[in-house]
């Protein structure tokens, strides 16, 4: 691939690794809530389920690597990445048409670890968008050795935050009118 077309893409991801999360936060930061029906109100169950089956293809995508079986691999690895694309607008459209539901505990404890998973977790979402997009795109434009070097870094952050979304799902999940 030539330089000057691999300049454009790195631009392109770099501007929605800014861009996504920007946007979210401002929908997220909408008052006033849309409509869009009671269906929304199941969309954090469903997103507690996109959460955990892609914790589970990461982990399937990275045993069926060490195997060399990289066609498999591929396949794997592109439906977690078009999980997290669902994720992020099923997230979307329960935020803008819900209020936020506040976690109930009163354990301080319990309190604390929910915070720092759900902190770390907000944190850490926003920080993988730029490192899982560089990895799809050296993947696909078969970049296998920059893919290699940047999925060292975007592969346990994405299963992180994967496995405590599932987490802080299960620990407000009681919580949800």
């Amino acid at each position: 691939m030539n330089l000057e077309k691999q300049a454009v893409y790195n631009r392109w991801i770099n501007i929605l690794a800014v861009v996504i999360p920007l946007v979210v936060a401002l929908l997220l930061g909408i008052r006033q809530k849309i409509d869009l029906g009671e269906w929304t109100k199941a969309l954090p169950h469903l997103n507690g389920g996109i959460n955990s089956l892609t914790a589970v293809l990461l982990l399937v995508g990275r045993w069926y690597i060490k195997k060399g079986n990289i066609a498999v691999h591929r396949r794997v690895m592109t439906g977690a990445f078009l999980l997290g694309s669902a994720f992020l607008v099923s997230y979307v459209l329960y935020h803008v048409s819900n209020d936020s539901t506040s976690f109930g505990s009163v354990n301080p404890f319990v309190r604390g670890i929910y915070y720092f998973l759900l902190i770390s977790h907000i944190a850490l979402s926003v920080v993988v968008v730029w490192f899982v997009l560089r990895a799809v795109y050296f993947a696909f434009s078969g970049q296998i050795e920059a893919h290699r070097r940047v999925v060292k870094y975007a592969y346990p952050i994405w299963l992180y935050v994967s496995i405590t979304g599932v987490v802080v799902y299960l620990m407000i999940s009681p919580y949800y009118s």
